[in-house]
């Protein structure tokens, strides 16, 4: 049998695998293409399909090149992992370098000798995972005597915080049904056996997950643990975990203790998860054991982190055009949704909710996005529908993500909804001195435009001593007639006295909204035809000054519809400026190639109103750009 023989094994597979001339021909040419370009590497994915669960089990890291008989799963010219799909059609968003963190749980029940496991050394386990992580901080479950490392517990730790790295330690087992099951803790920290599709789920219903989940076997575990946490693997990426690596079996503490240490430093230095593995394999292909660490993955670039500011090597340098612009009051900030995270999550949460409850019929890929899942239900149910369903969503969302902080009255069924949102935004500018609209509403701006619909840069200013004039944009019948009846075209506004000017409305004001299909295009009409009611001093803005666009997602619907808007207006001196979009990645999920769509993006914003792409989030711009203005001598 050559399961018990690992040369033998890796032969037959490899036999079998190439065996027609064909794959073996199309993996040749695919490799002598792709390693005649410098700098380049071969990613060979192996996809495994939700209908074949069966070919899972096999050891596919025992894989040879048929070419060179060489190992495929240790040569750095070939990233080796197992590809995925996903029912989770969120796109993966990466965090700075600077911000990974990692929660690392070692479950050790106090009657595992009963349950004839052997017991694990708690101590001896955090201190391999924390010299594995090197610099990367840690939480530790259990932090303490009399802390145990419960599912509830690690759900509520990762639910706290957003933990990049999930590391377990634990034994485990296949259940008479093939099920894996982990040997957690419960409360009483005696043995709860805790099953692998109970852990996928508590892990689904987070709003963020971590990127990659490491599935350890500890010294002392068997090949049975091995065998359920390699089953969890694939069980976990289709359910949204973007990254995971598990063992395939009992694996030596020599073997653990290189090759952990080698691919987190890797990932720390490069950033992709499969060169890592190749790399940290490598370290270790003379054990007998190195095949068993396997990678699952659905992440097309393997990417783990970015650097805020950079695209490939070149680095934002329009910090001081920026600043200069600033000082001569000739910015215009324009503030997208993203400038508050956590809602504009929430938001793509709710369309991608509705697209599934309602039955969405279109593309998949357009079911995160409010305008087109929002349009169909307009036309499926009634013009009024998608607003009504958007409030409950979002006041479910809300009262779920954030019931610590807010106040009891604000947890009822039919609690206003700008007031939850301005109780969580309050709070969290309490909390965070760097929060993007605290720093905002300090910066000397005259006029911000903003397409979110809530008050939280409204309060931001008043919070900041200001006295900001809030108004709409007349893009239909009902807004034409708010700006008519406010008589603005002789306020001269300042810093201390901004205008706020909300371009796709209020949502306490439902008639004001931009919010489907429809409503986009009719904003486009709208804003065009009606341009004489804006005051002057915002035309002017949007004609004659530095644009800085904020949080917004430049595919998205509504900067499309607004940058377009702004770009169509007459007598437009916007070419005498250098304008700035601090621009997320593109992301896994939401492109086919995020390398090429990144490059796109920066030639069609150069060549069409001389954007200079920030890539990061806005609290990392927003950050910077307060550092920078603070550093300006008195």
């Amino acid at each position: 049998d050559a399961c018990y023989d690992s040369d033998e094994y890796s032969r037959k597979l490899t036999g079998g695998f190439f065996k027609s001339q064909g794959v073996k021909s199309y993996f040749s040419s695919a490799k002598s293409s792709v390693l005649s370009r410098d700098g380049m590497g071969l990613r060979l994915r192996l996809f495994v399909g939700s209908d074949a669960p069966e070919l899972h089990p096999l050891h596919w890291e025992l894989l040879r090149d048929p070419d060179t008989n060489f190992l495929i799963a240790t040569s750095q010219d070939i990233l080796f992992s197992r590809y995925l799909s996903s029912l989770d059609w969120r796109p993966v968003r990466l965090k700075p370098k600077s911000e990974m963190q990692a929660l690392v749980v070692v479950a050790n029940p106090s009657d595992l000798e009963a349950n004839h496991f052997a017991p694990i050394h708690v101590e001896a386990e955090l201190a391999r995972a924390r010299q594995a992580l090197d610099d990367i901080p840690v939480t530790a479950i259990p932090a303490g005597s009399g802390e145990h490392a419960t599912l509830t517990k690690i759900v509520a730790k990762l639910a706290e915080n957003e933990y990049d790295i999930l590391y377990i330690v634990c034994h485990g087992a296949l259940s008479g049904a093939d099920e894996p099951v982990l040997w957690l803790e419960g409360e009483d920290g005696r043995a709860k056996k805790t099953f692998g599709k109970d852990l996928v789920v508590r892990l689904q219903e987070l709003p963020q997950r971590p990127r990659l989940v490491v599935l350890a076997s500890c010294e002392s575990a068997g090949n049975s643990a091995g065998e359920a946490l390699s089953a969890l693997g694939p069980r976990l990426v289709e359910a949204g975990i973007p990254a995971v690596l598990a063992m395939q079996g009992k694996v030596s503490v020599q073997t653990i203790e290189q090759f952990m240490p080698r691919f987190f430093e890797s990932v720390r230095q490069e950033g992709h998860i499969d060169q890592a593995m190749a790399v940290a394999r490598g370290l270790v292909r003379d054990r007998p054991d190195s095949w068993m660490p396997v990678l699952f993955m659905r992440l097309k670039s393997g990417r783990l982190w970015y650097v805020p500011g950079y695209a490939d090597e070149q680095k934002f340098d329009r910090w001081r055009a920026l600043i200069s612009d600033i000082e001569m009051k000739k910015v215009t900030p324009i503030i997208g949704p993203g400038t508050f995270e956590p809602l504009n999550i929430c938001i793509r949460g709710i369309a991608e909710r509705w697209a599934e409850a309602f039955q969405y019929p279109m593309a998949q890929y357009e079911r995160d996005s409010i305008p087109k899942v929002a349009q169909f239900l307009s036309a499926d149910q009634s013009a009024t529908f998608p607003y009504a369903q958007l409030v409950s969503y979002l006041r479910s969302d809300i009262q779920k993500r954030y019931k610590n902080d807010l106040d009891e009255s604000m947890l009822a069924p039919r609690a206003p909804l700008m007031e939850l949102i301005d109780q969580v935004g309050a709070r969290r500018r309490e909390r965070n001195p760097e929060e993007a609209y605290r720093i905002l509403a300090q910066l000397p701006f005259k006029i911000f435009v903003t397409t979110d619909t809530n008050n939280l840069l409204a309060n931001a200013l008043r919070e900041a001593g200001k006295e900001p004039t809030v108004m709409l944009c007349p893009w239909n019948k009902y807004t034409a007639k708010q700006v008519a009846n406010a008589s603005l075209d002789e306020f001269e506004p300042d810093e201390k006295h901004p205008i706020v000017f909300h371009v796709f409305g209020k949502m306490d004001e439902p008639d004001s909204l931009v919010l489907t299909e429809d409503d986009h295009f009719d904003f486009l009409i709208g804003f065009s035809r009606n341009n004489n009611l804006i005051p002057e001093v915002v035309r002017e803005a949007l004609a004659d000054s530095a644009l800085l666009f904020l949080g917004f997602q430049m595919d998205d619907w509504g900067f499309r519809v607004l940058f377009r808007s702004i770009l169509a207006r007459e007598g437009g001196l916007l070419q005498k400026y250098s304008h700035v979009a601090a621009q997320f990645a593109p992301e896994e999920g939401r492109a086919s190639d995020p390398k090429g769509a990144q490059k796109y993006l920066e030639k069609y914003f150069a060549r069409n109103a001389q954007i200079n792409l920030y890539w990061g989030s806005v609290d990392e711009f927003v950050k910077e750009l307060w550092k920078r203005w603070n550093a300006l001598p008195a």
